[in-house]
C-alpha cells in the first residue's frame, strides 16, 4: 500500500514537472510556438557559462513555486492556467516592444499609421493588381485570396502553383 503511494505520487509529480517544463520550454500551447522560453543566462545561475542539472532543477522549482499561488506544493488545473496565460501575455509583450523598437522613427514609444504601414504596400499592391489598372478590382482581389488560401495550406500548393506560373509539373514528380 505505501509503495503504491510513493508510485503514484512520483508518477504525479512527473506529470506536474512535465506540464511546467513543457510550459517553459514552449511546447505544448499548440500556438505554432515551439522555440525555448527560456534564455540560458535565466538557467545559468551562477553565470559561469555552464548549466548543471542542478541550475536546471532549481530553475524548475522556482518556476513551479511561482505558478503554485496558494503554496501548497501542488498545481492546480487553475494555477496551471493562469501561468500558461501569464507566459503568453509575457511573450505579448516582448513582441510588441519589438514591434515597437523597430517601427517607431520618431522615438516616442507609439507608432503613427506612417509607422504601421507594410514597408513593401506598393510592391504588395503592385501583385494585386494583375492587369496594372491602378487599382485592384474584385476579380483582382479574390484572385489575391485564393492564391492566399492555397499558400496556407503547405506543400500540396507548391505543386498548383508550379502549373498556374507555367510550368508543366505532375504533383511532385521531377519535370521532363
Amino acid at each position: 500500500m505505501k509503495r503504491a503511494f510513493i508510485i503514484t505520487g512520483l508518477t504525479a509529480m512527473a506529470l506536474a514537472g512535465t506540464a511546467v517544463t513543457a510550459s517553459a520550454f514552449g511546447q505544448g500551447h499548440g500556438d505554432g510556438q515551439r522555440q525555448p522560453r527560456i534564455e540560458f543566462k535565466d538557467l545559468d545561475a551562477n553565470s559561469d557559462g555552464k548549466v548543471t542539472t542542478e541550475e536546471m532543477q532549481a530553475h524548475f522549482k522556482a518556476r513551479f513555486d511561482d505558478a503554485d499561488t496558494d503554496k501548497d506544493g501542488n498545481l492546480s488545473a487553475e494555477e496551471l492556467a493562469a501561468r500558461g496565460e501569464k507566459d503568453r501575455a509575457d511573450r505579448m509583450q516582448k513582441r510588441l516592444d519589438r514591434m515597437i523598437e523597430k517601427r517607431d522613427a520618431n522615438g516616442d514609444g507609439k507608432l503613427s499609421v506612417e509607422e504601421m504601414q507594410p514597408k513593401q504596400q506598393g510592391k504588395m499592391f503592385d501583385r494585386l493588381d494583375a492587369d496594372n489598372d491602378g487599382a485592384v478590382s474584385q476579380e483582382e482581389f479574390a484572385q489575391m485570396e485564393k492564391r492566399g488560401s492555397k499558400d496556407r495550406m503547405g506543400n500540396k500548393d507548391r505543386e498548383h502553383r508550379h502549373q498556374r506560373d507555367g510550368e508543366n509539373c505532375d504533383h511532385g514528380k521531377k519535370n521532363r
